[in-house]
């Protein structure tokens, strides 16, 4: 038995992956275009394992789709291949539209089109998981309540409203062409290989580098946290557990302001790294906040719980320590994805 997980060398995909392998022997296919934020660095624990197959590609090759398919002939699409930086989007939604919109509908093609061709016998146990983001339902009001499944969609970015849009791809080659599929929407992750452009890695990286800490705004932006390898599970239970056409919300039950989030990692670093300069709140650096900033994102996980007993096992406490300390455990690694592109894009984000 194979899976075929696309993005498997980003963030998320990538814990997946190693998380997966680490608890089964079902092979994996792994799909990666190796963008700015793809890094085979990421599974590099896995060389030599023969359960794993990393092919270099895109998922809006329907060629390549269609090979992959064909030869490894997998009972699983796991579909977490995204471009998923708000900031980014903003700067260039051309990018978001291509892969997120024209690539999951091109996946989606190509799925139906290898599920309508397998034996009766297997073809019911072929699933389509679909990865998606709590970003698709706008922002929420300070006393409102949590985003559930049925909240209505109300994205605000370029980003959030290409993501709504292959939610509403997926949902419908379930219901014109039967397709089997299956959607999660989770909260903000933070975890291990979180590529340091997004708040919580951007934060250790900077502050161990001594370098400012740019809070958008007040701060008080709040969102619901999720630590990744927990996701992972929460994705596992929904591939073996879900209805076929259900979508389920995914959240770490951690609301938490922006500022907060900070200053819990500098009190981490001054702990477990510190400083010969002073505490690193010190380098905290309000800077101007970006356009059309959402405001509070709350994911209500309560009907993954219903319907499939999963709730994370992290608090946020223990998954942000687990986190600090990884970043402070691999420098080889945060030093080689901090590339001159990197810096040329932190240079334009908050020069």
């Amino acid at each position: 038995m194979t899976i075929l997980v696309t993005g498997g060398a980003g963030f998320i995909g990538s814990n997946f992956v190693l998380d997966w392998l680490a608890q089964s022997q079902e092979k994996v296919v792994t799909l990666d275009a190796l963008t700015y934020a793809g890094n085979r660095e990421n599974l590099a624990i896995l060389k030599g394992d023969e359960r794993h197959h990393f092919v270099h590609g895109d998922i809006g090759d329907r060629a390549l789709l269609d090979q992959l398919l064909a030869t490894h002939q997998p009972r699983a699409i796991l579909h977490f291949a995204a471009e998923s930086h708000v900031d980014r989007s903003i700067h260039g939604p051309g990018a978001f539209i291509k892969t997120n919109v024209e690539g999951t509908f091109t996946l989606l093609d190509a799925a139906r089109a290898y599920w309508s061709g397998l034996n009766e016998d297997i073809k019911g146990d072929f699933r389509f998981l679909h990865v998606s983001t709590d970003e698709v339902y706008g922002s929420l009001a300070p006393d409102a309540p949590a985003f559930t499944e049925t909240h209505p969609y109300e994205p605000n970015s370029p980003y959030s409203a290409s993501k709504a849009a292959s939610d509403h791809l997926v949902r419908a080659w379930h219901h014109t062409y039967g397709l089997p599929v299956l959607t999660t929407n989770c909260s903000n992750n933070y975890g291990p290989f979180h590529f340091p452009e997004k708040l919580i890695p951007l934060m250790i990286v900077n502050a161990l580098a001594g370098k400012p800490l740019p809070v958008y705004g007040d701060g008080q932006q709040i969102r619901d946290w999720l630590y990744v390898k927990d996701h992972c599970s929460a994705i596992r239970t929904v591939l073996a557990q879900g209805r076929l056409g259900e979508t389920y919300n995914v959240g770490g039950w951690n609301e938490k302001a922006n500022i907060d989030i900070v200053k819990t990692v500098c009190a981490l670093l001054d702990e477990l790294r510190p400083s010969s300069e002073g505490p690193y709140a010190r380098l905290i650096t309000y800077v101007k906040d970006r356009p059309g900033h959402d405001r509070r994102y709350a994911i209500d996980a309560r009907k993954i719980e219903r319907e499939l007993g999963w709730r994370p096992a992290e608090t946020f406490e223990t998954g942000i320590r687990k986190t600090v300390q990884w970043y402070l455990d691999h420098p080889d690694w945060v030093a080689r994805v901090q590339s001159g592109a990197y810096r040329d894009w932190m240079e334009k984000q908050y020069a």
